[in-house]
């Protein structure tokens, strides 16, 4: 099969759609054991369904390891692709609102309840644009197509701000931790930042991180068109868009909220119950 009939501009490498399928088949597996086992089933909608999804994309690419000329896996795959990080996104949304009802709400500019309404939210939002688009760009005609594409465009747009505030909002609340300054006065639930919840963070960080770099990745290829020379370069996509992201979702598995949140839950227990026999003298 020659390079020049090839959707892609290039022939995906069977290798490397294999070792992509195994690495988001092991995460996603993990990831189902371990939000049955620390019944965080919240997980399930979110890290999971991103691995399910990456998987589809991925099987897709493998299949057009096979045969790039075919239009279904092609789509199949920019499509899964271009979605299935959204629900991954959002457990980086939740898992700051539990980090600051851990840590004090006092020091947060919103309630732990309305981040993750506003965040999820958006999420939700950006998910239903670019399943929109997604629709549209595999079922249609060139400009239809290209349409899609445009609607994808402003989905992963508008994820990216998102992702952009989220960050704002969750350094502020850490500098204002860290510096001991409450955006509400005489409030008198300041958490306990202990060795296991500061490991989350750094993990939350560096999976917002990753994820991020993957939305500058993706906004440049869908805006540059799908005859660009970034989207017809598969070093790219492997680094840009599978890396990231095969980093983001084994982060959460090697860092567990499950393991994490929990013991920082019970120091926060403990130093609130030790406050109080201190006031009774006991």
């Amino acid at each position: 099969m020659a390079v020049e009939d090839s959707q892609y501009g290039y022939i995906p490498h069977e290798s490397v759609g294999i070792i992509f399928v195994v690495l988001f088949g092991i995460s996603t597996m993990l990831h189902i054991g371990q939000a049955t086992y620390y019944r965080m089933w919240w997980l399930l909608p979110t890290a999971c369904l991103c691995g399910i999804g990456e998987l589809v994309g991925w099987s897709g690419r493998l299949w057009s390891s096979f045969s790039p000329s075919f239009s279904n896996p092609f789509m199949m795959q920019i499509t899964s692709t271009i979605i299935s990080p959204t629900p991954l996104i959002a457990v980086n949304f939740i898992l700051l609102s539990r980090i600051v009802t851990r840590l004090g709400p006092c020091y947060a500019r919103l309630t732990p309840r309305w981040y993750t309404i506003i965040f999820v939210s958006c999420d939700i939002f950006a998910l239903v644009i670019q399943g929109a688009g997604g629709g549209i760009a595999s079922s249609a005609d060139t400009l239809s197509g290209a349409n899609g594409a445009n609607i994808m465009l402003a989905g992963i747009v508008f994820q990216f701000v998102a992702i952009i505030a989220y960050s704002s909002l969750a350094a502020d609340f850490l500098r204002r931790y860290i510096r001991d300054l409450p955006v509400r006065a005489n409030s008198n639930d300041r958490g306990v930042l202990d060795p296991k919840l500061t490991t989350l963070i750094a993990a939350l960080a560096f999976s917002t991180l990753v994820l991020f770099i993957r939305s500058i990745y993706r906004i440049i290829e869908l805006a540059t068109g799908w005859n660009g020379r970034i989207i017809h370069t598969e070093v790219y996509f492997n680094v840009l868009d599978g890396g990231m992201v095969i980093l983001a979702i084994f982060t959460i598995n090697f860092f567990h909220p499950g393991r994490l949140l929990r013991s920082a839950y019970g120091t926060k227990i403990a130093s609130a119950q030790s406050s109080v026999m201190a006031q009774v003298g006991v």
